[in-house]
C-alpha cells in the first residue's frame, strides 16, 4: 500500500519544463519525519508547476537517496485547498490571486481564520468586513478566484496527461469556461490556437482519449507541426521527400497515409505545393509576393533621385573623392539603381559609405529614412551614421492588434531607404516592409552576408545576391582597425580560412584563455565575468559584457552559464523578490531577453532589458528595454529567459563592448566559421574566447555554410530574365 503526505509547498528547488519532473520543499500537515531543521521535507515526481503555498495531497513512497537523503517520490497528486490558518494565509499570499498580497492575505485570514476559504466560497460578501477591501477590490479578489477555480479545474484535469501548470494557464485564457470541451473535442486545435501549446502535448492528450494513431487530424496536425520545425531551421519550405521522412518518424506511420494528408491540407490551402517543395501558406504568400514586389521595384520607370546632380555627374560632391573606388562605386549605384546592396567585413567602411549618401541626400533636399531590424541594431546605426534610426516595425508603423500603417495603400513617403545589418532579414519581415515602398523609392541593403542567416525562415540577403538581380558592392579594404587591435584582423582572417592571432600583452584586445575542458571553461568565465576583465579593464560585467556560447545545452552550454553568471552576479537577496516561473528562477535585476516577436507589446526576439518588478498581487512582471518598461503577465513569462549567457545567433544586430565566448571541440556540431566569424564581430574592444586552438581551428576550416531550403533565389532570378526579355 503506497504511503501518504499532504501539505503546502514551501519552495520549488527544480522544476523541468519539457517532461515535468520536480525537487520542492513541502510543509507537511502533520506526522511526516523531516531531517531538516525548518521542518519540511523533499518531495520528487512528475508534477504540474507548482506555486509556494499550494496544498497538496499525494500517495507514493518514502525512499533514501545515497546523496540527498530521505525524499517522497510522488506517484498520484491532488491539489486542494489548506486547511490550517498558516497554510491559508501562504496560499493566498503566494501570488495565485490577483490582488491580494501578503498584507491583504494577512488581514483576511487574521479576520476569517480557518474559514476562510468557505466564506470566498460561500460568502464572499462578507469579505467587505476586513480593513481596506472595498467594493473594487472585493470583486477583483472574487474574479481571480473564480478564475483560479476554473483554472485549477483545468490543471487537475490537464496535469493527469502531463500538462504544466503554465500551459493550462494559457489553455483557459484562450478559451475560458470552454476549456474543457475544446480540449476533450479537439485537442490538436490547441496547437494551432496558443503559443506554447505544440503537438506533442495535444498529441499525449489525444492518445489519453483513444484517438487512433492514422486519424485523419493527426496526421494533418503532425504534418504542420514536422512543417513548422522546418520553418523554426530557418527552411521556408520542406522537400517532400524530406518531410515525408520526418513525419513519417514523428507519427509512427507509413508515409503513404501521411502522402494523402499532404494533399488534404494543399485542398484546404493550409499548404502549398510546387514540385516537390511543400511550403506552409503563409511562407508561400511571402516568398512569392516579396519576389513580385522586388521585380516592381527593379523595374520602376521612375526614379526619385534621378534629378541629382550627383546621378549624373560623380564630381558633383566632393565628399566621394575621401572614398575609395568601391565605396564611391556603392554610393553611385544607391542612386542610379532601384535596389542595390552592399556587404563587407568589419571595419571596411560600410558606415563611411553610408553617411556619405545620406549626406548627399541632405543636401540634395531629398527624403531618406534608417532602419535596422532590432531595436540594438537600429540604435548603433543612429550612432554610427548621427541620424535618426529606427526598427524596421517602427518605420513602418506597427501597431499592436491593428498591423503596420503604411502598406500597399499607404506607402512610405520618402525617396530613399537604407536597411542596416540586411543579413538580419527574415522572409516576412522583408515582405512586409516592401509591401510600404512604392516603386521609385530606392533601397539600399546593408549589411555583412558573411555572417549567420537570420533566425527566422529565409536567407534574403544571400538569395538577393545570388540572384544577381540587383547590384552588389563588397567592401574589401580595412580601415577601422586600432594600432594594437586584433579583432577586425582577425575576424578577416578567420573569414579567409586562416587562425587568429591572439594578445600577448595586457593592451591587447584578443585573448584565448586556454582549456579543453567544459566545465573548466564554465568556471574560466564566470571568474573572467565577474572579476577578471572589469578588474584590468574597467568593464561592468552587466553592461559592457556579454557571454556568447554556440550551443544551448552542456557544462558550457546557455543555460548552465545563464544559472552561475545569475547566482554570481544576481544573488538572491531579501530585498530583491524572486519567483520561479515556466522552469526558471527570475529574480528583480536579472538581465533578459525576449524570445519571440510580441508585436502587441513592441518587443522583439533578441531585444535584452533588466527585470526591474515583480508584482506578486497584479501577477505581473516588469521588464525595462533601454529606458521603455513592458508589463508582462505571468503566462507570459516564457518569452522572457536570462540573457548573462546568449546564443551567437541571438547576438546578431548587436554590438557590445566585450565579449566572451567558449570554443570548445564538444561543441563540434556547431563550429562553423560564420558562427565564430559572427560572435568575434560582435566585440567592439575586447574579445576572449574559452576553449582550445584545435576548436578553433575546427571551425576555422568549416565554411561550409547551412544550407536553407528557400525558392526566392530562384523566382527572382526567373523575374530578372524575364525582364531582360
Amino acid at each position: 500500500m503506497p504511503d501518504s503526505l499532504s501539505g503546502s509547498v514551501e519552495y520549488v528547488t527544480y522544476y523541468n519544463t519539457e517532461n515535468g519532473f520536480s525537487v520542492l520543499r513541502l510543509r507537511p500537515d502533520e506526522g511526516a519525519y523531516s531531517q531538516e531543521s525548518d521542518g519540511t521535507v523533499a518531495v520528487t515526481g512528475v508534477l504540474p508547476e507548482l506555486s509556494v503555498g499550494e496544498h497538496l495531497e499525494m500517495q507514493g513512497e518514502w525512499v533514501k537517496d545515497p546523496r540527498f537523503g530521505l525524499q517522497f517520490k510522488v506517484e498520484k497528486l491532488q491539489q486542494t485547498m489548506p486547511t490550517t490558518v498558516e497554510g491559508i494565509r501562504r496560499y493566498l499570499s503566494s501570488g495565485l490571486l490577483k490582488g491580494v498580497g501578503p498584507t491583504i492575505a494577512g488581514r483576511i485570514v487574521g479576520h476569517f481564520g480557518a474559514q476562510t476559504i468557505e466564506i470566498i466560497d460561500k460568502h464572499p460578501e462578507r469579505l467587505r468586513e476586513v480593513a481596506d477591501i472595498g467594493p473594487k477590490r472585493q470583486k477583483q479578489i472574487l474574479a481571480a478566484w473564480e478564475e483560479q477555480r476554473q483554472v485549477r479545474d483545468v490543471m487537475v484535469f490537464l496535469s493527469s496527461h502531463g500538462v504544466g501548470t503554465h500551459l493550462a494557464t494559457k489553455i483557459y485564457k484562450e478559451y475560458g469556461n470552454r476549456s474543457m470541451e475544446v480540449v476533450k473535442k479537439d485537442p490538436y486545435r490547441m496547437a494551432r490556437d496558443i503559443q506554447g501549446v505544440g503537438f506533442l502535448t495535444a498529441d499525449k492528450i489525444a492518445k489519453a482519449f483513444g484517438l487512433p494513431a492514422d486519424h485523419p487530424a493527426r496526421l494533418e496536425a503532425g504534418l504542420l507541426y514536422t512543417l513548422g520545425e522546418f520553418t523554426g531551421e530557418g527552411h521556408v519550405y520542406a522537400p517532400r521527400p524530406q518531410l515525408l521522412a520526418r513525419a513519417s518518424e514523428l507519427l509512427g506511420t507509413a508515409p503513404q497515409p501521411i502522402q494523402e494528408a499532404i494533399e488534404r491540407l494543399a485542398v484546404r490551402g493550409d499548404v502549398v505545393l510546387e514540385d516537390e517543395a511543400v511550403y506552409p501558406k503563409d511562407m508561400h504568400a511571402a516568398e512569392a509576393g516579396l519576389a513580385e514586389l522586388l521585380h516592381a521595384l527593379a523595374d520602376a520607370k521612375t526614379s526619385a533621385t534621378a534629378d541629382m546632380a550627383l546621378t549624373r555627374d560623380p564630381d558633383a560632391l566632393s565628399e566621394l573623392t575621401q572614398l575609395d573606388k568601391l565605396q564611391r562605386q556603392a554610393v553611385l549605384t544607391a542612386l542610379r539603381a532601384p535596389v542595390s546592396i552592399l556587404t563587407g567585413g568589419p571595419g571596411t567602411g560600410k558606415t563611411t559609405t553610408m553617411k556619405t549618401l545620406i549626406g548627399a541626400l541632405a543636401l540634395a533636399g531629398k527624403r531618406f529614412a534608417l532602419a535596422a531590424p532590432t531595436g540594438r541594431a537600429a540604435k548603433r546605426l543612429a550612432q554610427t551614421s548621427d541620424q535618426p534610426a529606427s526598427t524596421i516595425h517602427r518605420l513602418i508603423g506597427y501597431t499592436p492588434g491593428e498591423g503596420p500603417r503604411y502598406n500597399e495603400d499607404e506607402p512610405l513617403g520618402v525617396d530613399l531607404i537604407v536597411i542596416d545589418e540586411a543579413s538580419m532579414l527574415d522572409l516576412q519581415l522583408t515582405y512586409t516592409l516592401l509591401k510600404a515602398i512604392q516603386p521609385g523609392t530606392h533601397l539600399l541593403l546593408v549589411g555583412d552576408v558573411d555572417q549567420l542567416p537570420s533566425v527566422g525562415a529565409g536567407d534574403v540577403l544571400r538569395n538577393l545576391i545570388a540572384s544577381q538581380r540587383f547590384p552588389v558592392t563588397r567592401l574589401q579594404t580595412i580601415y577601422r582597425q586600432g594600432e594594437h587591435s586584433h579583432i577586425v584582423s582577425n575576424a578577416h582572417a578567420m573569414n579567409q580560412g586562416e587562425m587568429p592571432q591572439t594578445s600577448k600583452d595586457a593592451a591587447g584586445d584578443f585573448f584565448l584563455d586556454a582549456t579543453e575542458s567544459a566545465e573548466e571553461a564554465s568556471a574560466k568565465i564566470v571568474a573572467l565575468v565577474t572579476q577578471r576583465i572589469p578588474a584590468r579593464f574597467g568593464l561592468d560585467p552587466l553592461q559592457d559584457i556579454q557571454v556568447l556560447s554556440p550551443m544551448y545545452r552542456g557544462a558550457a552550454g546557455v543555460a548552465a552559464l545563464n544559472a552561475a553568471l545569475q547566482a554570481a552576479l544576481n544573488p538572491p537577496s531579501a530585498l530583491k523578490a524572486e519567483r520561479r516561473m515556466h522552469g526558471q528562477l527570475l529574480r528583480v535585476g536579472d538581465r533578459l531577453m525576449q524570445i519571440r516577436n510580441n508585436y502587441d507589446k513592441t518587443v522583439f526576439n533578441g531585444d535584452i532589458g533588466r527585470l526591474v518588478e515583480i508584482a506578486n498581487e497584479a501577477q505581473t512582471l516588469t521588464v525595462d528595454f533601454e529606458g521603455r518598461r513592458v508589463s508582462y503577465d505571468w503566462s507570459e513569462a516564457d518569452e522572457l529567459t536570462l540573457a548573462y549567457a546568449i546564443t551567437v545567433h541571438k547576438a546578431q544586430g548587436s554590438e557590445f563592448r566585450c565579449v566572451v565566448m567558449p570554443v570548445l571541440s564538444q561543441h563540434y556540431i556547431m563550429l562553423q566559421r560564420n558562427l565564430l566569424y559572427t560572435g568575434v564581430t560582435r566585440a567592439q574592444s575586447l574579445c576572449v574566447l574559452v576553449g582550445s586552438r584545435k576548436a578553433i581551428g575546427m571551425a576555422v576550416n568549416n565554411n561550409k555554410v547551412a544550407q536553407r531550403w528557400t525558392g526566392l533565389t530562384q523566382r527572382l532570378a526567373q523575374a530578372g530574365l524575364q525582364s531582360d526579355a
